[in-house]
């Protein structure tokens, strides 16, 4: 690892971390000019602002901040690549987290790993955040605790939560899929489409997937024991203890196929493997199955479950990993803040399905105007553009879909989170050059 792009990552990350004590921090929005502004901000002039929202809870997003703050939550139990690190270790990665939602999608996001026992316990702590939040990133939670947990928290709450792990990988995953299956002639439909593992990111795909189009049919997904099929001998186990699995055991596969990964990916157009940490997770014999200008997606960080190299020799045409310093970087980064960005601005109640799928459609289209190819099938992070497009469209598909407590037009839509997003980017710059943030130790 000595003297490799990860390893001066590592040591830069250490030494930054240690210099900077945190990577986001709280700062007054407003003026504090005389011992008079604190008699409006706080006590007594505070008391009306607290007895209008008493009256009516709604003003609570239009007197607070509540409108733009969220909170990312983790147990820590299974991080990036890490596994199961605790509260404390994940908070580096849920800082870095709230980091890019305030850069690139100005969200103020406030990193809050919890030390909880039990699933219930993270549950009853994610729902008594509602009245300060305008939305929850839930991030780093083992599979299946993720899906109950999701499942029941977009249930029990008035505001949007969100599972980057599921929705966000799934929603970067469809959007470079629309763009890789342009540049090999095929469409959503009808393709045939393995995902190789079967916890958050993949379970996620896959009904993200059906809902966009594709047949569940040609759809077939693998676990640590092999193909999902209901004839499986465990079928009856994972009815019980994991009915996601099962679900999907059920209605994908159509032509009902046994085995293991070799088997899965004969005649097969795309491969999405989130499964764990490469690089040889998945060998080139494997992909040479594969029909014709194949797809592979290797989305493990921050080791790939197999190197580009070798995938292209296997005979892949269109490879993509989770990583920058590969070409096609597939990675949640280019999707949530932008969605939140989006169902911020409508006050949207819920992230729908749908809402995904329009943010996944806007990121390919972004990409196609620039121009794609077999090397660029997504923008990159550094394409501010998209940020705003994509949110202007998460907003729209909110108003549509009947889950916004406020209407905006399309124009109204893109102008807003363009405005917010560059005023956060403004903050940084001033920051940056009256020397409050400084540069880095070299």
């Amino acid at each position: 690892m000595k003297g490799t792009p990860t390893a001066d990552s590592s040591r830069k990350a250490l030494s930054y971390s240690k210099f900077y004590a945190g990577k986001v921090g709280f700062a007054p929005k407003v003026p504090v000019r005389s011992l008079e502004d604190f008699s409006i901000w706080y006590t007594p002039g505070v008391a009306a602002v607290s007895k209008a929202i008493e009256a009516d809870p709604e003003l609570s997003f239009e007197y607070t901040g509540r409108w733009n703050t969220i909170a990312v939550v983790t147990d820590g139990t299974r991080v990036l690549g890490l596994g199961n690190i605790g509260p404390e270790g994940a908070l580096p990665v849920m800082e870095g987290k709230a980091l890019i939602y305030n850069f690139l999608g100005g969200v103020n996001a406030m990193p809050l790993p919890v030390k909880v026992k039990s699933q219930d316990e993270l549950i009853s702590f994610v729902s008594a955040l509602e009245p300060s939040m305008g939305g929850v990133n839930l991030e780093d939670i083992e599979s299946p605790k993720c899906f109950e947990v999701l499942e029941r928290l977009r249930g029990e709450m008035k505001i949007p939560v969100w599972h980057d792990d599921q929705q966000g990988t799934a929603g970067v995953t469809l959007a470079a899929l629309y763009n890789a299956l342009e540049l090999t002639g095929r469409k959503l439909r009808g393709s045939r489409i393995v995902l190789f593992g079967a916890g958050a990111a993949n379970v996620a795909a896959e009904r993200l997937l059906v809902q966009a189009g594709a047949d569940p049919k040609d759809i077939t997904v693998l676990d640590s024991k092999g193909i999902l099929h209901p004839e499986r001998e465990d079928i009856d186990q994972l009815m019980l203890k994991n009915r996601w699995k099962y679900d999907i055991a059920i209605r994908t596969n159509g032509d009902r196929r046994t085995g293991g990964l070799k088997e899965a990916l004969k005649g097969a157009d795309a491969l999405v493997a989130a499964a764990g940490q490469g690089p040889k997770m998945i060998k080139p014999d494997e992909i040479s199955v594969m029909n014709r200008r194949a797809i592979a997606f290797f989305l493990a960080n921050p080791v790939p479950e197999m190197l580009p190299d070798a995938a292209k020799k296997g005979g892949a045409e269109i490879v993509a990993t989770g990583r920058s310093d590969y070409p096609n970087q597939v990675n949640n980064s280019l999707l949530f803040p932008a969605v939140f960005r989006g169902a911020l601005d409508v006050r949207a109640k819920t992230i729908t399905d749908a809402m995904v799928i329009e943010a996944a459609k806007e990121l390919a289209a972004f990409a196609r105007e620039k121009g794609i190819s077999d090397h660029q099938i997504l923008p990159t992070m550094v394409q501010w553009a998209v940020y705003p497009r994509v949110a202007a469209k998460v907003g729209q598909a909110a108003i549509r879909g009947g889950v916004a407590r406020k209407k905006l037009s399309a124009a109204e839509s893109l102008h807003t989170a363009t405005a917010v997003i560059e005023h956060s980017r403004r903050v940084m710059s001033a920051l940056r050059k009256s020397g409050v943030i400084l540069d880095p130790p070299e």
